[in-house]
């Protein structure tokens, strides 16, 4: 390519060739090759492009943080790509803006943002996956599917021919990925990248547990918001799934570093002067049962409380759906089953779905947030004078909090009723949130 007419020019005609060129252009100009990289970086260049695109808000330049011009008039004394770093970065700071102006509203049922997949959109979020095998070989994978639900996103990486069998994965790397959006598409764009899990999949596989399967998969879930699915007969992965809920997502998203998750700063909940014998009160709980597809359950139950005298084992319990309020007892909109695809294949596994629940505590804050799959099983020695159908039992525990609901098929609708719902939440927890005793 040396030899082309294009490459003897002298560089400063091509300077002047490729300040007609827009930010897009110019950035993948940049990946041709290094002499290219050097003349795209030049700051005179970046610097005009910066001053066309943020001129508008010459008013309030401090306050949005950017460089006013006028404070620096020597372009040549700063390193090679000053400018173009300072304009990236100015997007992404005005891109931040917005976002956080986004989350502002929140919603009186669920108690989170009402607008955090549009912030998500908005930001060109997506999430890349790297696994690791034993030998240390990484191999990152880009996103294959999401799918948003009301109060969480569930994202989906088909595996191919590209990862290792499950037993020989040593650690999964989960990456918020923002990649800041140009004025036309192009090959690279930039990006930033936030660590937001660490998975040590060798000691989780010693407890993963088998929570459903089909004709062509079984889906083993490894921890609450990690599944993976490998062809069934088989250790070869089909594909690998996260449940993400939406408390914290788009900081979790693009706030941490690539090697470092963010980290929710500490914030002390309001003096509590209710009588610690009353116990604990005021608390919400919204609960959504759904597939990658379609919802199949979403309710809101507020004033929850727990005597401290009902305070047991170590556990606060909140009942929303008692068995004995038939008023309280909700019918499902479909059956219980999560359909999945991977490349060409594509399957259903009965009995399973994924349960994103929102514990809101008596200041209106999240408590507690859960989006996990969850699986669906028979429960043989159950007895009730008020439904003659098969009751089933959905189980849900980490390590502070349980879920546990109780579900009748009806057969003359052909439908499920949730029939029961309690949370238990740990002493420990609450004590820890908000410095009491109980």
């Amino acid at each position: 390519m040396s030899n082309y007419p294009f490459y003897s020019l002298p560089p400063e005609i091509l300077i002047k060739i490729l300040s007609y060129l827009d930010a897009s252009a110019l950035f993948s100009i940049s990946h041709i090759n290094k002499l290219f990289y050097q003349l795209a970086n030049d700051n005179i260049l970046w610097n005009k492009i910066y001053v066309a695109e943020f001129s508008k808000y010459r008013k309030g330049r401090r306050r949005l943080g950017l460089v006013d011009m006028m404070d620096t008039m020597e372009l040549h004394d700063g390193a090679t790509g000053y400018w173009k770093r300072l304009y990236f970065k100015t997007i992404d700071t005005l891109d931040m803006k917005k976002w956080k102006r986004l989350l502002q509203p929140i919603s009186p049922h669920t108690g989170l943002p009402v607008h955090t997949e549009q912030a998500l959109r908005n930001l060109h979020m997506t999430w890349e996956l790297t696994v690791t095998d034993q030998a240390g070989r990484e191999n990152t994978l880009e996103l294959s599917w999401s799918q948003f639900s009301q109060t969480s996103v569930t994202l989906c990486w088909s595996a191919g021919d590209s990862l290792p069998n499950y037993q020989q994965i040593s650690t999964l790397q989960l990456h918020g990925v923002r990649r800041i959006a140009l004025n036309w598409c192009i090959l690279k764009t930039p990006s930033a990248r936030s660590l937001m899990a660490k998975v040590d999949v060798q000691t989780l596989t010693k407890r993963a547990q088998v929570i459903g399967q089909d004709s062509l998969v079984e889906l083993m879930l490894l921890q609450p918001d990690f599944a993976i699915a490998v062809w069934k007969g088989e250790t070869s992965v089909a594909f690998i799934m996260f449940t993400l809920h939406f408390e914290k997502l788009v900081e979790r998203s693009t706030q941490g570093s690539p090697v470092c998750p963010y980290v929710n700063p500490t914030v002390k909940p309001p003096f509590d002067d209710t009588d610690p014998e009353y116990g604990l009160h005021g608390y919400h709980l919204h609960v959504c049962l759904h597939n990658t597809v379609c919802e199949l359950m979403s309710e809101s139950f507020s004033s929850l409380f727990c005597r401290r005298s009902q305070i047991s084992d170590g556990l606060i319990q909140f009942t929303a759906i008692s068995g004995t309020n038939l008023s309280q007892h909700t019918r499902m909109s479909d059956n219980v089953f999560l359909p999945w695809r991977c490349e060409a294949l594509q399957g259903t596994i009965q009995s399973c779905c994924i349960m994103s629940m929102t514990l809101l505590d008596e200041f209106r804050e999240p408590f507690k947030c859960v989006s996990s799959p969850v699986f669906m099983e028979r429960e043989e020695s159950s007895v009730s004078y008020d439904y003659d159908g098969e009751h089933y039992l959905i189980h849900y525990q980490d390590s502070d909090t349980r879920v546990k609901m109780k579900l009748v098929w009806m057969k003359e609708e052909q439908k499920f009723f949730l029939i029961s719902l309690i949370v238990y939440v740990s002493v420990c927890r609450v004590n820890e949130h908000f410095s009491c005793t109980y």
